[in-house]
């Protein structure tokens, strides 16, 4: 295909070094002018009429339609990426995707390897007759009606911790956050040294209802809270281990429901600490409980509490030497972490996935932690599609790039001669007439109440700032121009706030400032 790029004048040498190597044939037109988003689709018509190729690609920044070009040059007109380092993925996938007058490439790039994604992970889960076959394989069991096991995608088994002691309501919504943010099960978390099984057949009826065909398990040591959940239909068992297995183990292989193992003997207050010991634990239960289907935990330790290192190789020594699905608990790192759960759920997450692991279960205890059942389950995602094209998990059409980019899209400065001034801000607040406003953010929404002469007149909600503050404008509720830069500044911030998970308070900074390490030395 013969393709014409064009450009101006400062980008002219990026763009080239980034198409020398399309196997197209490709020729940059450089237009002349410093700033290449600064032209039109009539100045570019009128710059390359009369010139013969089969597409002309213009800067992705450029304002207009492209489909001017085509109607004044007969030559199919598209817009590329906003970054000329793009350029060379574009000519890979061109005969791909189906380009837009009038959208930038980059986007339509990203969505197209984001739909694969999703669409491939969709149709693995829905072929009923790889699932059958895989089900075969002593690596696969059902969960309820999940495959779990190596050759499926990692499960997110998100827990609903100190469940007896949340309300009707708080139950019912933890259940809808968890699912919308991609659990595959959910987990009933009980309350250690209480007994409420009288409690149980309520929260299993509550968490049912609301999970749908979502699997449930219940979380509990406690061998009255274990019988009376398998009673209660009850999808998975968290946990058996040596002092409670002989109890409960009957009514488990009568009901056919899988337990999670642990190497452990609470009862008597043991817990195996070198690889080697937890795996023979581990193998000396899975004995025991030969007539049901089990899920081994080693137990994943927090860092320098034990050893993380030392948990990881527990579980690396059983994988290679039992085919059983694997859990992971990697709650048990993020909760003790004061870091961004989102790289450290990604990581773990790949870790697991070299490990083989089935289950990735977590809480969302702590504020640090929100949104880790959405983290766990993405990664999932990009994990399984990294094995299954075994490939490092970089470029699959999704990722967990949060708080940054995987590449810095650069601007040409303009280089304008005109006095510089140090911005100092206004001395005097001096107040609206029209009034005052007061921005929170809830769970899934923002609100500003709108305040005059100290009285609320009226609520705005909504989770776009844009749309929140040309409200309040058209409804002319702002009258200085200081406070509606305020005001606009201030949404933006709880807008993030929304998107990331993070704490909005009204006139605070939304991110700390960095620690200046030179003060270490």
């Amino acid at each position: 295909m013969k393709i014409l790029i064009v450009t101006g004048k400062l980008a002219s040498d990026v763009v080239k070094s980034n198409v020398k190597n399309s196997k197209h044939e490709v020729d940059v037109y450089t237009v002349n002018t410093p700033i290449a988003a600064f032209l039109t689709p009539e100045r570019i018509a009128k710059e390359i009429e009369g010139l013969n190729y089969d597409m002309v690609i213009i800067p992705g920044l450029v304002k207009g339609n492209a489909k001017k070009i085509t109607e004044k040059t007969n030559i199919p007109a598209y817009k590329g990426p906003t970054d000329a380092a793009d350029l060379g993925i574009l000519l890979d996938i061109i005969n791909k995707v189906k380009l837009s007058p009038k959208k930038p490439a980059n986007k339509l790039i990203e969505e197209e390897q984001k739909k694969r994604a999703l669409n491939f992970i969709k149709k693995f889960e829905k072929n009923e007759k790889i699932r059958k076959e895989l089900l075969k394989k002593d690596e696969n069991i059902l969960v309820g009606n999940l495959p779990v096991g190596r050759d499926f995608p990692m499960r997110v088994l998100a827990e609903i911790a100190n469940a007896p002691s949340l309300t009707k309501n708080e139950l019912k919504r933890k259940v809808d956050y968890f699912i919308k943010n991609g659990a595959d099960m959910i987990d009933i978390g009980m309350i250690a040294g209480k007994d409420y099984s009288d409690k149980i057949p309520t929260l299993i009826e509550i968490v049912r209802k609301r999970a749908r065909k979502v699997p449930i398990s219940i979380d509990t040591l406690n061998v009255n809270e274990i019988e009376t959940a398998i009673k209660c239909g009850i999808d998975l068992v968290l946990s058996l281990d040596h002092g409670n297995y002989k109890d409960v183990l009957p009514l488990l292989e009568d009901n056919n429901i899988p337990a999670v193992i642990l190497p452990t003997n609470y009862t008597e207050g043991w817990v195996p600490e070198k690889p080697e010991e937890r795996v023979k634990s581990l193998e000396n239960l899975k004995k025991k409980c030969k007539d049901i289907d089990i899920i081994a935990d080693p137990i994943l330790d927090p860092i320098n509490s034990k050893s993380i290192v030392d948990s990881i190789l527990a579980c690396k020594l059983y994988a290679d030497r039992n085919p059983d699905p694997l859990f992971f608990g990697v709650g048990n790192v993020t909760e003790l972490l004061d870091a961004d759960s989102v790289g450290v759920n990604a990581l773990l997450a790949g870790i697991g996935m070299e490990l083989g692991a089935s289950i990735l279960f977590t809480p969302e205890e702590s504020e640090k932690t929100r949104g880790s059942v959405y983290e766990l389950a993405l990664s999932s995602i990009i994990m399984f599609l990294a094995k299954k094209r075994k490939s490092i998990p970089k470029d699959l059409g999704v990722n967990l790039l949060i708080f940054k980019d995987k590449r810095r899209y650069e601007m040409i400065d303009e280089n304008v001669d005109v006095p510089v001034i140090k911005a100092k801000g206004m001395k005097k607040f001096i107040p609206d007439k029209a009034g005052s406003f007061k921005i929170s953010v809830k769970d899934d929404h923002i609100e500003v109440i709108h305040y005059k002469s100290g009285k609320p007149t009226v609520k705005f909600v909504g989770k776009n700032s844009k749309k929140i503050y040309e409200e309040i404008i058209k409804r002319g509720l702002v009258s200085r121009l200081e406070h509606a830069a305020y005001l606009g500044s201030e949404l933006q911030k709880a807008e993030i706030a929304l998107i990331t998970g993070k704490s909005y308070v009204q006139d605070k900074d939304l991110f700390k400032k960095p620690l200046d390490l030179r003060e270490k030395r």
